[in-house]
């Protein structure tokens, strides 16, 4: 199969810091080695494959290369046991994308332990409108959950609510009884929010408080940040006694501001959530509640499906502008 031609993006570094993008023929020879080949049904758009297509070297070393940290498709061929040819199967996380072959190319090649079989009741398409966003928030909501917040211990705040983790995130827990606040983003979308399930859009500014002072009024049983910097610290110093706040992303700032008094005066609890390296076995259970119980019955109304690897360009830069809503995912012919 090694002569096999086909089509992928590839992001190339023409001088210092100029990096372009174009949909080129590769060859299965041309993929890192591994014990699993995937015909590449359908991607997704996260804001880490915007980066790496733009040469971000902080998440892709080496140019030329393929983005994608999503694919689901068809395995064509596998040297392990555990994956027969023809079965659908889908991979989110670990390398992908990043420094590895990624999922905007028909063809993927990657180790057997990064790839998951497709849940029962799951599509390849639907796995990929969840994708790693979608796995970050339900992964997110898990955690969450499993600490002891219920819906009856009040409000969870959601920041980054427009976005694909924060979307699928305000979806989950609308579904699952939780009365939840989504935080509105750059552009006005919150009718889109509340078809969601949100009870209450806030604004930013009522989200990212500037007073310095290290506690707050409770407001949140608990919350799901997104974004990080000021609005993280700020949900931290707004959650009520014993709550928890789950931390998945870095677009507003890596650093984080806070006192220790949230956390030693009212018990909070900060949970990191990581969907690159989670555990096989965490995986699987998360995967299982998304296509079972968590399982959304608006995705149309978060997806935008892109018809074609050349039409990730515009999108690209949506999401990089902070204006992309919900989740995009593109259909590999």
């Amino acid at each position: 199969m090694d002569d096999i031609d086909f089509r992928a993006m590839v992001v190339t570094e023409t001088a210092e810091k100029k990096f372009t993008r174009e949909i080129k023929q590769r060859q299965i020879n041309d993929l890192p080695d591994g014990d699993v080949l995937i015909n590449v049904q359908y991607s997704s758009l996260n804001y880490k494959d915007a980066l790496s297509a733009s040469g971000n070297k902080g998440v892709t070393r080496k140019y030329p290369h393929t983005p994608g940290i999503d694919a689901a498709g068809v395995v064509s061929d596998s040297k392990s046991p555990d994956f027969k040819l023809g079965e659908q199967v889908l991979v989110t996380g670990y390398d992908l994308g990043m420094n590895t072959s990624g999922g905007y190319a028909e063809y993927i090649r990657v180790p057997a332990h990064w790839v998951v079989k497709l849940p029962q009741n799951l599509t390849l398409r639907e796995s990929m409108v969840y994708g790693t966003a979608g796995f970050t928030a339900a992964l997110s909501c898990f955690k969450l959950i499993n600490s002891g917040v219920t819906p009856d211990k009040g409000p969870v705040l959601v920041t980054g609510a427009t976005g694909g983790v924060g979307s699928i995130a305000t979806a989950i827990l609308a579904k699952s009884g939780y009365e939840v606040v989504a935080v509105n983003g750059i552009v006005d979308e919150a009718e889109y929010l509340l078809q969601l399930g949100a009870k209450e859009v806030i604004n930013i500014a009522d989200a990212d408080d500037q007073s310095g002072r290290p506690l707050l009024k409770p407001r949140w049983a608990g919350a799901i940040d997104t974004v990080a910097g000021n609005l993280l610290s700020t949900a931290i110093k707004t959650t009520q006694y014993g709550g928890a706040v789950t931390c998945c992303g870095n677009v507003g700032s890596t650093e984080l501001h806070s006192s220790i008094f949230p956390f030693i005066l009212n018990g909070i609890t900060l949970l990191g959530i990581d969907s690159v390296n989670c555990p096989v076995d965490m995986r699987m259970q998360v995967w299982n509640r998304v296509a079972s119980d968590w399982k959304l019955e608006h995705l149309d109304k978060i997806t935008t499906e892109l018809p074609s690897l050349e039409a990730l360009d515009e999108r690209i830069e949506l999401i990089l502008a902070g204006k992309s809503r919900g989740r995009a995912i593109v259909k590999i012919p």
